[in-house]
């Protein structure tokens, strides 16, 4: 497997004060031929995400326009999503589409924690909260911290979602044991919590985030996620390879993508978002210090 990386699409100049850095989470909605929205989670100057786009020709690869403010901002103080808001994908239920994201909270006197709420998204790509509760919060089984969902629909019907979930804060190492957990649905709104999805290594890949799943051509399922082993190495994106969509094997080695030699991703990669646009397969992804340098593009050359 080989992603060919084609450069660097975006990066966010300050444009508003809630849009003041970073273009983290990229997530692609075509409106029409090669033209898609992408939105992404950009900062404040308190690191506050909220929710922005450009549009980008994908043929051409090029920004064609931009939004002036936010499309969705962060929630007001003891709310679940009161310092950020972190983009999963979208998925159509009941005739609506819908975008899950992690609401990133900081209480004062406690740890920061994730849980996932969900967007409703509009005819004219305008997007709104679904309900000022979480939709999946934490409980006995994700007791800490939740993140960056990832739903597809089920060929046979109902909906499975991959997500992150904390099991500690520190596994000995100094660094959290963040793992991809799933959970299944009948009607994409309520959903049955199956526990580990993907299997983990303590020092090898322990700190996992941003779940992307497709199906292959060959009818099994391709995940690709950024994580960290642990050993003072920032983000890496991973792969994991699946028949069954329940049991995963992790295959790090076969990503086909890795840090470049230098420029906007020579430090980390992360985020990525995979997706099939006219006979290609491509993964849009972050770099260097978690999307301050923006998003790229990467096409697949072999499978």
């Amino acid at each position: 497997m080989h992603w060919r990386k084609l450069g660097l699409l975006y990066c966010l100049e300050p444009i508003h004060p809630k849009l003041y850095s970073h273009a983290a989470n990229p997530l692609p909605l075509l409106i029409e031929g090669d033209l898609f929205r992408v939105f992404y989670s950009g900062r404040d100057m308190h690191s506050r995400s909220s929710v922005g786009f450009v549009d980008v020709d994908l043929a051409k690869r090029e920004v064609v326009s931009s939004c002036k403010i936010p499309v969705f901002e962060h929630g007001p103080e003891g709310s679940f999503y009161s310092h950020g808001v972190s983009l999963g994908n979208s998925y159509e239920a009941g005739g609506q589409r819908y975008v899950l994201f992690m609401g990133w909270q900081c209480p004062p006197d406690a740890h920061w924690r994730g849980e996932i709420g969900q967007l409703v998204i509009d005819p004219d790509l305008s997007l709104r909260l679904d309900g000022d509760k979480p939709l999946m919060p934490v409980n006995d089984i994700d007791q800490l911290s939740l993140s960056y969902p990832w739903v597809i629909r089920e060929e046979q019907g109902g909906f499975r979602m991959w997500y992150g979930s904390t099991v500690t804060w520190d596994a000995g190492n100094g660094e959290m044991l963040h793992v991809i957990n799933h959970a299944v649905s009948e009607d994409g709104h309520h959903w049955r919590r199956e526990g580990l999805a993907v299997p983990y290594g303590i020092g090898v890949a322990q700190a996992f985030s941003r779940p992307s799943v497709i199906a292959g051509r060959d009818g099994a399922h391709h995940m690709w996620f950024s994580y960290r082993r642990g050993t003072g190495t920032k983000y890496r994106i991973g792969y994991a390879h699946s028949r069954s969509r329940e049991a995963w094997d992790l295959r790090l080695q076969e990503a086909g993508i890795d840090v470049s030699p230098s420029g906007w991703d020579s430090e980390m990669i992360e985020y990525p978002f995979v997706f099939d646009h006219k006979g290609e397969r491509y993964m849009l992804y972050n770099g260097n210090g978690y999307g301050k340098t923006g998003f790229g593009l990467a096409v697949l050359e072999s499978e």
